[in-house]
């Protein structure tokens, strides 16, 4: 009988931008933040700006490339 070796699985690294970028929830949901926050805010209303503050849910097309660069959340 030959002796199996166990293979080892190499460590994914994560994606620092993208760890930076995407919260992911409890229910696995990815979210990300608005743009248009930066600059130009005179020409925004406050309710607009209310709006941008808060999170999105990532697109499902998107969702599974954001889940390859976050291999640990």
């Amino acid at each position: 009988m030959s002796k199996q070796r166990k293979v080892k699985k190499i460590k994914l690294k994560t994606h620092r931008g993208a760890a930076k970028r995407f919260k992911v929830t409890s229910t696995g949901k990815i979210m990300r933040g608005h743009s248009g926050k930066r600059h130009l805010m005179g020409t925004k209303s406050p309710n607009r700006m209310r709006h941008l503050k808060k999170l999105a849910q990532v697109n499902a097309a998107d969702a599974a490339k954001v889940h390859r660069m976050l291999p640990y959340c």
